[in-house]
């Protein structure tokens, strides 16, 4: 098998049909072994204002109640997983759809002290199920939410989550893919942010909202030895477009 690739798919895109179909044709055209995790905040609220509870963020991150863990569980290891399970296999690749409860593969434990509720964050990814669904030639697909230490399930930031997964199998590139080309400074694309430019790049605001994260989360992978980390579009899965280049 070829290096692997993971591909983070932001939240905001995959309730787009089309776009998720022009994502899994590009997953199904690699000629790599390719690695899918996935968000899906963005149907996770609608979800929980269905239900009757509006969604609660503190710093930036979605605070879990009980009540809300369950709307994140459906959405995320149910409707959004098994939709690009479909895409995937639609597009001629097998892909099979696992969350990181499953067999243990993400362990995470409360962020801040519980102070979020069921929100977590990654202490260990264990990649056995994943190696085995690549070397079996099939497309994983994780859901981010994970084991807690308690044995019930923690709400994981996908950005985070892909992080650790890409440095925890050793991928040789970590793609986090959206509906932008990459970084933007006044409108154009940065080709390229250093470990010493990120910091400065959120501090003067260019920047900001939900970028800080997955530069963040980028630049951890950068760091951990992952050879390429690129934030873009759908063309930095085959070249067409180059994103911003994220190196530590």
């Amino acid at each position: 098998m070829r290096a692997i690739t993971v591909v983070k798919v932001g939240g905001n895109e995959v309730d787009d049909s089309e776009w998720t179909a022009r994502l899994a044709r590009e997953i199904a055209a690699s000629s790599g072994g390719t690695l899918v995790v996935h968000g899906g905040g963005k149907e996770v609220s609608d979800l929980q204002r269905t239900l009757g509870a509006e969604p609660e963020w503190r710093e930036g991150l979605r605070v879990t109640t009980p009540e809300a863990l369950r709307a994140v569980s459906m959405v995320l290891s149910g409707l959004v997983n098994k939709r690009l399970v479909a895409a995937i296999i639609t597009a001629g690749a097998e892909a099979a759809g696992i969350s990181g409860e499953d067999n243990g593969t993400l362990q995470a434990k409360p962020i801040m002290d519980g102070k979020l509720g069921r929100t977590g964050e990654i202490t260990e990814v264990r990649p056995r199920l994943l190696m085995t669904l690549l070397e079996s030639g099939i497309t994983p697909v994780l859901s981010p939410v994970s084991r807690g230490t308690d044995g019930a399930a923690l709400n994981v930031n996908a950005d985070d989550a892909s992080s650790a997964v890409a440095s925890a199998v050793g991928a040789g590139r970590f793609l986090m893919v959206s509906n932008v080309p990459g970084v933007l400074k006044d409108g154009e694309t940065i080709p390229e942010v250093t470990t010493g430019e990120l910091e400065e790049l959120i501090s003067v605001g260019v920047a900001s909202g939900g970028m800080i994260p997955k530069l963040r989360a980028a630049m951890r992978a950068a760091t951990a030895g992952v050879n390429e980390v690129r934030i873009g579009d759908l063309g930095i899965l085959n070249g067409t477009t180059s994103g911003t280049r994220i190196v530590a």
